[in-house]
């Protein structure tokens, strides 16, 4: 019957999502930004002062005029009510990694008995949620519940069916920040500044530096029905036990494969929704586990990717149940297979160019032009890896949880250990000039002939790809692989940021610090015989200076070989590069001096701030573990149990009855594996419901302790291997009882869309 079930709820999905999506009659270039009030609607419904000023806030970092704020919540409303909007919300990113809205109507009383639409300045500039009810690491208190969610003008407002949503940060009436928006812009002004200043001794001409982000959300999808039918995917977003389908991903048949229609019909309908909010999506595909995917968008400014990557997540949980699916945002949905992650790309930009790009063939008649290129993509490439050394365990933080510590370590995914791969050429450049002067940029794409007539020449990037590298360098950018699937890319964005401007703020205090002295030894001289002025000032030997230095000291974080190799782990260790792996004791590089240091000098969060960031990972870790312990817990009970004693009683009618049909003898050899499977039935049963109980007092022992760093180590060490040895007496009770009695959908009907 339970199959029945299982093949009924297939069915219902596939017809379910049968549906045809309707594309608009434009091109995506037509209907991009449609419900989003841009720089061409701002000019449209805003007076052209007004327009002037607001520009000059998002593009110039200006403090906002709020005199100008009514002017600009007039044209937003004429705007949104145009578009049949009837309420609004300001939008923000909650410590709960995911948004949170609260809806106001465009409606005030009139004076007169009735009613009027009406959005003033005040309400557009801040509202005020309770900041006591989101997670706050006890800088709130129930009594003292006030909070200020504050407009943030450089994420343009857009359209959610009738609601206008505004983007925000979210404070506490103390001023400490509650959510990742307010922390993500600090450290994004942090970097500005600092890079700026580090443009300066390359080109006199950059006012500003911008990070870029690129992410690539990975997903799964499976048929709502038979999600219903699991408990621990309703309530946990994972499988707390399932046995491996014989077919999985073994055939490597799924990467890239051809996308099924019922899925193509969700991307195209994602898609579109996607586009008309800004988010310029541009690639999909299959991933390589079954009923895997991806997303990835173009590069955005990085505040803007962040609150697109956050909106499409919401999108795709919404579009996905309109075709019958549910989106897996877990890390680590299914045992046996690959993970889901969300690789975020980061680069750095100016006015003038990416700062990460390497520079082009040597030009013989300007060889000052080359060296300067040369050192100025080093200075920020050596930079970007002190940032990652100094805050080896900091980054591992931003990216940790106790889902994605299912992932990190298995099959696709990079270890836990944050190195960083260049590839053979940025790193023979950065040795060459360790040990010399020499900036000769050998650093061109090359070309691969190939012995095809009919196909041209391949032109080869600079640097080969590492998949087993959690940060690598990949031509212009570095792909920042750990981060997962359903975490805020913010988190990992902040901690990275805000350690990039502080490398940079010390490498310009130490190379203007080696100028002076350079420029006062009489035995300095300014140009060498036949050599280029630009190659012999102070300011290019003490920048070489520098940069020598810090790929000496930021070498152990250089690795281009396999991160999944046990070898690695043991050399990371002798490195000095953070190899823990408990989740709970990760988060403790959080408050580590130097990461509160940091996070204080670079003014991106203070110590309160961070402490209370900390408890909040912490309850956030114990709550998720307590409550896949007790779905396990009663899943066993009320599932796995009953079914397999159900099937157990069968087998001994069966073992009975050959008794009375047989003799004596022939009875008990026919018997003979139904005798085994009963007493293996028996013993594994057996051994569930005594770890079960061991399971319960585990967390009763850890809910005892007042701590919520140490509880949430309790956890980890005590509740979690209880979970894993439950799940294998359960994998391999599914592997014995009957088909047609396992009420959970397995593997094999979950993982492959009809």
């Amino acid at each position: 019957m339970a199959n029945i079930l299982r093949f009924q709820v297939v069915e219902e999905a596939f017809r379910k999502s049968a549906l045809e999506v309707e594309a608009p009659s434009e091109r995506p270039s037509e209907f991009f930004g449609k419900y989003v009030f841009n720089r061409e609607k701002m000019y449209k419904y805003l007076p052209k002062d007004v327009y002037d000023k607001l520009i000059d806030v998002i593009d110039n970092g200006v403090r906002l005029d709020r005199s100008i704020a009514d002017a600009v919540a007039a044209g937003m409303k004429q705007w949104a009510t145009e578009m049949g909007c009837t309420h609004y919300t300001h939008w923000f990113q909650p410590l709960t990694e995911g948004t949170a809205e609260k809806h106001d109507a465009f409606v005030e009383h009139d004076g007169k008995g009735g009613m009027m639409e009406k959005f003033s300045g005040k309400l557009l500039v801040q509202q005020e949620p309770d900041a006591s009810s989101f997670p706050n690491g006890g800088i709130r208190n129930t009594f003292e519940a006030r909070g200020y969610s504050a407009w943030d003008p450089t994420s343009p407002v857009f359209i959610i069916d009738d609601t206008l949503c505004i983007p925000t940060i979210f404070i506490a009436y103390t001023g400490e920040a509650l959510d990742y928006k307010a922390p993500l812009l600090r450290a994004l002004h942090a970097v500005d500044k600092a890079a700026t200043d580090v443009c300066q001794y390359f080109y006199d001409n950059v006012q500003k530096v911008q990070v870029n982000l690129g992410w690539e959300q990975e997903y799964f999808l499976v048929d709502e029905g038979l999600y219903s039918a699991r408990p621990d995917l309703m309530l946990t977003g994972r499988t707390l036990m399932g046995h491996e389908s014989a077919k999985n991903q073994q055939m490597d048949d799924h990467y890239f494969g051809t996308i099924p229609d019922r899925v193509q019909a969700f991307m195209k309908d994602l898609e579109i929704q996607a586009l008309e909010l800004s988010i310029p999506c541009k690639t999909r595909h299959n991933e390589v586990a079954p009923n895997q995917f991806e997303l990835a968008p173009i590069f955005e400014e990085c505040n803007l990717a962040v609150d697109h990557n956050m909106l499409l997540m919401s999108l795709m949980k919404r579009i996905a149940r309109k075709h019958g699916f549910r989106v897996l945002l877990h890390e680590k949905p299914f045992d046996g297979i690959n993970g889901s992650g969300k690789h975020n790309n980061w680069s750095l930009s100016t006015d003038t160019g990416v700062l990460l790009h390497a520079p082009g063939k040597a030009n013989a008649n300007d060889p000052k032009t080359t060296a300067n290129e040369t050192l100025r993509f080093v200075t920020f490439i050596v930079e970007t890896l002190m940032a990652v050394y100094r805050h080896n365990g900091l980054l591992k933080a931003s990216i940790m949880s106790a889902t994605n510590a299912h992932r990190l370590g298995g099959n696709e995914a990079p270890p836990s250990i944050i190195s960083s791969f260049l590839g053979q050429y940025v790193s023979a450049l950065l040795d060459t000039i360790e040990q010399t002067s020499n900036l000769e940029p050998q650093i061109s794409n090359l070309q691969r002939e190939i012995d095809i007539p009919q196909i041209p020449d391949l032109i080869v990037d600079n640097t080969d790809r590492n998949r087993t590298s959690p940060f690598a360098f990949t031509g212009n950018r570095f792909e920042f692989r750990a981060p997962g699937s359903s975490s805020n890319c913010a988190s990992a964005m902040i901690a990275l940021n805000a350690a990039m401007a502080e490398a940079l703020v010390s490498f310009k205090e130490r190379v203007d610090a080696r100028i002076t002295e350079i420029a006062d030894d009489p035995m300095f001289a300014p140009v060498a015989p036949g050599g280029s002025p630009a190659a012999h000032t102070a300011k290019f030997h003490a920048i070489l200076d520098v940069l020598r230095e810090d790929i000496k000291t930021c070498k152990p974080v250089r690795f281009d070989g396999n991160g999944y190799s046990e070898e690695w782990v043991k050399e990371a260790g002798r490195r000095g590069l953070d190899v823990e792996k408990s989740c709970p004791v990760i988060f403790e590089h959080y408050l580590d001096e130097a990461s509160v240091r940091m996070f204080e000098s670079m003014k991106v969060m203070n110590r309160k701030e961070l402490e209370a960031r900390n408890e909040v990972k912490w309850e956030m870790y114990v709550k998720t573990v307590q409550i896949e312990a007790r779905v396990m817990g009663d899943l066993s009970m009320n599932h796995i149990i009953p079914v397999a004693t159900h099937y157990q009683s069968q087998l001994i009618k069966n073992v009975q009855g050959m008794k009375s049909v047989f003799s004596e003898e022939k009875a008990q050899r026919l018997s003979t594996r139904n005798m085994k499977l009963i007493e293996e039935i028996a013993e594994r049963t057996e051994r569930i419901e005594q770890l079960v109980e061991e399971l319960t007092e585990a967390r009763r022992v850890a809910n005892r302790i007042q701590d919520i760093h140490q509880r949430a180590i309790q956890y980890h060490d005590t509740v979690c291997p209880k979970m894993d040895l439950i799940r294998d007496e359960a994998d391999h009770l599914e592997m014995i009882v009957e088909d047609g009695l396992w009420t959970l959908p397995k593997y094999r009907e979950l993982l492959f869309i009809r």
